[in-house]
């Protein structure tokens, strides 16, 4: 199906940016009017030696910061939306550009803050003046040894805007200008191949598809690689240098400072992963088995292991299956989704130009919005659902908590979407019990646990490698990045996958590279969320509201304490085990209904 421009699509199946601003026009009034809001700031700029000077420059600051989130979340959403789009590409480069000057004029506050004596600065932070503030305030005393001077301080936020252009130019050349060949099926019909399709082509049925699609993405990354390799490179360069310039162990070390995140808790992870690995080379066996193949690829781990009917979705049938779902959450909960899908928060279908994926959204006075690239897959419902959460969480956290605690830490961001996907599939499993087309569903369970918990583990183990390369000054180019990827291929697929030269190239289209640090919580979060989709079901109301409870404490506490709030304790093993354990059981109720299907042919 050909990819439609984007004033192809109806209104209704559109996100409605108003709740952000009118028109491009307002948006350059505010953008305009930006600056006033500067000077107050920087009046305090050598007065912060006390609470209420602090306290007014807090102030100030937040309302500076509501307006700034406001202006780049609408310009970032009107070029997510397409990305070729030149006015929204100058309304990013404009925002940017102010962005940093303004950064740069106020970064003196932490500086300031932190040249003050240890018992002067414990005494402000005490202070009733400031204890809307407080937490916040803390977490600056944690890090206080690893500020810089407020001259240098200064000058990074100066250049803070060149210092994320590899992000940026790795996602223009992804999203905007590379192309594809387009792929032949069985039949010799041609398919267009995208960032946004391709996931698609390779869950067909149609092995020639598959892999057709396969090397036609892949050999446009093959085509890039060498430039994606010096921006993801000078990317991890960047994280290595700030970290040895604030005086961390390593660029990991930084990276999960900001959330109080023990390192401890990165390897435990992916050890656990790996004294289980058994089960992931467990699951390849079972796809080469049912897909009774000679020899597995990369491009035969999406396609649905049942030969049956593949069930496609509308749009709106997957918004009842997503409101039955999260029906155990309450009725509240159930209401605002219900209010999510009617106010136009989603941008719903793929359209040219629109950034692959999807994600969600939003500010503190505006709706949370969701950008999908829907194409009526399970996956695709699986997808609204997930993003629903992360929707939510930040729905909850604006209602309860003030702007400077309205965010969440990386560690707790996939907590809510992983929870509503695993309630989403656990509902159409109680549904059906024939074995035969409970198949599909336990393929959907088994491709979230592959997907998120052993898959992001295995990118979160190549992100830390990554950057151990470049803190030990070793080479980092295309050649030794594939090598090191397709290494880990191996390990966590196991001797039953063959590893095509062109999927030593997936590296080069992981966007979260540029995040510095993300991945890992994909798999954490999901462990979380398989013990907290399991007492929501079975533990009652207390477990729920506990839940609730957690989606409304934005960043008011560190991720570890807040997931213990919800019942769930990081530090130890425990949940990533439980979540181990549910793949077990669902790949061992897969692996029967295989033997049963064997039999019964």
């Amino acid at each position: 199906m050909e990819t439609k421009e984007r004033n192809q699509i109806e209104e209704k199946y559109k996100w409605d940016l108003r709740s952000l601003y009118e028109s491009d026009e307002e948006w350059q009034k505010d953008l305009d009017s930006l600056e006033a809001l500067v000077a107050p700031c920087v009046a305090y700029e050598g007065k912060l030696k006390d609470a209420e000077a602090l306290k007014g420059f807090l102030d100030a600051q937040m309302t500076l910061m509501i307006k700034m989130e406001n202006l780049y979340t609408y310009a970032s959403l009107r070029h997510e939306e397409d990305t070729r789009a030149a006015d929204a590409q100058r309304m990013i480069g404009r925002v940017g550009a102010l962005f940093a000057q303004i950064m740069a004029a106020t970064s003196f506050a932490q500086p300031e803050m932190l040249e003050l004596q240890q018992e002067e600065l414990e005494k402000i932070v005490a202070d009733e003046r400031v204890a809307d503030y407080k937490i916040m305030l803390e977490d600056v005393l944690r890090q206080k040894e690893h500020m810089l001077s407020k001259g240098e301080e200064k000058l990074l936020s100066t250049f803070s805007e060149v210092l994320s252009a590899s992000g940026r130019t790795a996602g223009v050349l992804m999203n905007a200008d590379m192309t594809f060949a387009d792929a032949k099926d069985a039949k010799g019909n041609s398919h267009q191949v995208t960032n946004s399709s391709f996931v698609s082509l390779e869950s067909s049925r149609d092995r020639v598809l598959r892999q057709n699609a396969f090397k036609s993405l892949y050999d446009g990354y093959k085509a890039h690689a060498n430039t994606l390799a010096s921006t993801l490179s000078n990317e991890v360069t960047l994280h290595v240098l700030e970290a040895q310039l604030r005086g961390y162990s390593s660029s990991r070390a930084m990276a999960l400072s900001d959330a109080n995140i023990p390192e401890a808790v990165y390897d435990q992870l992916i050890n656990v992963v790996h004294e289980r690995i058994d089960l992931m080379h467990r699951y390849a066996s079972l796809r080469k088995k049912m897909l009774k193949l000679d020899e597995l690829h990369y491009y035969d781990v999406y396609t649905p292991l049942s030969e049956g009917e593949k069930r496609e979705y509308s749009y709106e049938e997957a918004c009842d299956l997503v409101l039955k779902a999260v029906a155990p959450l309450g009725e509240e909960y159930v209401e605002t989704v219900k209010s999510a899908f009617t106010d136009r928060w989603v941008d719903v279908y793929p359209n040219t130009g629109k950034r692959s994926g999807a994600f969600s959204s939003g500010t503190y006075t505006s709706m949370p919005y969701i950008l999908t690239n829907f194409t009526g897959s399970l996956e695709d419902v699986s997808t609204i659902a997930h993003e629903m959460g992360h929707s939510m969480h930040s729905y909850l956290t604006h209602k309860h908590q003030p702007y400077q605690y309205s965010g969440y830490k990386m560690f707790v961001a996939e907590v809510a979407s992983t929870v509503n996907e695993n309630l989403l599939i656990e509902t159409l499993l109680e549904e059906e019990k024939d074995p035969q087309k409970r198949l599909p569903l336990l393929n959907q369970y088994l491709e979230g646990f592959k997907g998120t918990l052993y898959r992001q583990t295995m990118l979160a183990e190549f992100e830390m490698l990554v950057h151990r390369m470049v803190e030990n000054h070793e080479p980092m180019d295309a050649l030794s990045l594939n090598e090191l990827y397709g290494k880990l291929i191996r390990d966590y697929f196991g001797e039953d996958m063959v590893v095509d030269d062109e999927a030593c190239y997936e590296w080069a289209r992981i966007p979260h590279y540029y995040m510095n640090f993300y991945v890992y919580v994909y798999a954490t979060g999901y462990s979380a969320a398989v013990t907290l989709s399991e007492k929501i079901l079975h533990e009652g109301q207390k477990a729920v509201d506990n839940y609730l409870k957690f989606l409304s404490m934005g960043s008011s506490a560190y991720p570890i304490e807040e997931l213990k709030v919800a019942g769930v304790d990081m530090t130890g093993k425990e949940p990533i085990e439980k979540a181990l354990d549910k793949f077990e059981r669902v790949l061992k109720e897969a692996e029967e209904i295989a033997d049963l299907l064997a039999k019964q042919h």
